[in-house]
């Protein structure tokens, strides 16, 4: 017959199984963070289909200045013919008179991109709502591949829900963030984006309020 474990045997046990707990969730958290910043570096940008800007907030039609850092790069892309389409992203947070996608669409026309190139998503209030849209705009076009442009601490959440949607996505974050200017901002961007990525893969969903939080 086995013995029966004492007290503090048992409370022995438990410690050493917590303290498992806890390094393993600090490996896993510190890998995610490495793994956010690595692909943040990386300007993957080649010819495509699509350039796809993601939305971020913006004030009576102008772009925020994370939202206009964005948009000067991905116009900067389809200028130099990385894509024959440039898409804008988002729909209104709470309050607003219009669209994220709406304000990056007068912005991109008043810096040179035709009316033509221009394809909007004006209904996502996240970034997951938003790129499952940008799919059906593009699937109607027979486009499979897309650059990506975002924040780099949001890159690499933005290139696994657009390949989870069949798509070959490259990231080319914008080189002049905002966000990244400033190291608090890129920390509470980073642990946005750590519970971000955990909420979509382990329930394929956004955060609430994503939209009304993409300031700057």
């Amino acid at each position: 017959m086995p013995r029966a474990l004492t007290p503090s045997a048992r409370l022995r046990d438990l410690l050493l199984l917590a303290g498992v707990a806890v390094v393993g969730s600090a490996t896993l958290v510190a890998y995610a963070t490495f793994r956010i910043w690595q692909q943040g570096t990386r300007d993957e940008q080649r010819p495509a289909g699509a350039i796809v800007v993601l939305g971020a907030a913006q004030f009576n039609g102008t772009p925020s200045p994370v939202y206009a850092a964005r948009l000067d790069h991905a116009v900067a892309l389809y200028l130099h013919g990385v894509a024959p389409y440039l898409v804008v992203t988002g729909g209104k947070a709470e309050g607003d008179r219009t669209t994220e996608a709406a304000a990056g669409r007068a912005y991109a026309l008043a810096r040179g991109v035709p009316d033509k190139a221009i394809l909007v998503e004006d209904r996502g209030r996240t970034t997951l709502e938003s790129l499952d849209r940008v799919s059906d705009i593009l699937r109607t076009k027979s486009i499979r591949d897309a650059v990506f442009v975002s924040d780099p601490t949001h890159m690499l959440r933005v290139l696994r829900i657009a390949e989870d949607l069949g798509f070959t996505a490259w990231g080319s974050p914008t080189p002049t963030s905002r966000i990244e200017a400033d190291n608090g901002r890129r920390v509470d961007a980073t642990v946005h984006e750590l519970g971000a990525l955990a909420l979509y893969f382990f329930a394929h969903q956004a955060p609430s309020g994503e939209l009304s939080r993409s300031g700057g």
